[in-house]
């Protein structure tokens, strides 16, 4: 039995809501950051989908360089908010005002 494309999509979406909602409700920078996180992986949901949809593996092989991409970019990341937790001893996002202009 297989699954129909449209499952994968819904879930897609729906993970795509959570990590949206995950990023302009909340302030702790940790917590944005996964959401960022689940965004990324909602849309490595549909080119996987979509690749197995289609039979053509180059969605596939695209999720794996995102995937790559994306642990860089958490390295990164997470780097950035360890130094300015030790400026400032808080990862509320609403306190960050020395990244401004």
């Amino acid at each position: 039995m297989t699954v129909p494309l449209w499952y994968y999509l819904v879930l897609s979406g729906l993970i795509f809501l959570i990590g949206l909602v995950g990023v302009l409700v909340r302030r702790n920078i940790i917590i944005i950051l996964l959401s960022i996180e689940l965004m990324l992986n909602a849309t490595n949901i549909n080119f996987v989908a979509f690749s197995s949809y289609l039979g053509n593996l180059a969605g596939q092989v695209f999720v794996f360089f995102a995937l790559t991409v994306a642990a860089a970019e958490v390295a990164v990341g997470l780097a950035i908010i360890i130094a300015l937790y030790r400026h400032r001893s808080s990862i509320n996002v609403d306190e960050f005002r020395l990244l401004k202009w």
